[in-house]
């Protein structure tokens, strides 16, 4: 019966498998891969994109919710810690940033206002102690700093 079925030959070539991975892009226009991260153009954070890398090749392409490529990156060593950016990436970012910018006045900051009789009387029937002060003996965290104990 093995003589019936002869084997074929070996391929060349690895099978091409492609790892495909979902990654969420953070506030900076990146996402975590391998230990590294990897660009996207500007405005896309929070938002989740498609990861794919062939293996055998040194390229990571980014592709879109609808499955458009929207940018290609060099592989970076695993675990380096780097943060690929392309040229085009980087200025686009630059541009998103500067364009934030004001000259506007800030916000006003808020009052700092002393609690109210009302407020008061509402955190001491929570602390169970109605119309009692409140005592903080600091000397305790001292002891405890020195290692006193109690």
């Amino acid at each position: 019966m093995d003589d019936a079925e002869p084997l074929l030959m070996l391929p060349a070539a690895p099978f091409p498998a492609t790892v495909v991975v979902d990654r969420a892009v953070a506030d900076d226009a990146s996402f975590a891969f391998r230990g590294n991260r990897y660009a996207v153009p500007p405005g896309l954070g929070g938002a989740t994109v498609e990861v794919r890398h062939r293996l055998g090749t040194s390229l990571v392409s980014v592709h879109s919710a609808a499955g458009s490529v929207m940018c290609e990156h060099r592989l970076a060593p695993a675990g380096a810690g780097t943060l690929v950016r392309t040229p085009e990436l980087r200025d686009q970012l630059e541009r998103a940033v500067l364009s934030a910018l004001t000259t506007a006045r800030p916000c006003d900051t808020k009052a700092n206002r002393p609690p109210s009789p009302e407020a008061l009387a509402e955190a001491a029937k929570l602390l169970g102690a109605e119309g009692a002060d409140v005592v903080v003996d600091l000397a305790a965290y001292g002891r405890l700093a020195e290692g006193g104990g109690r």
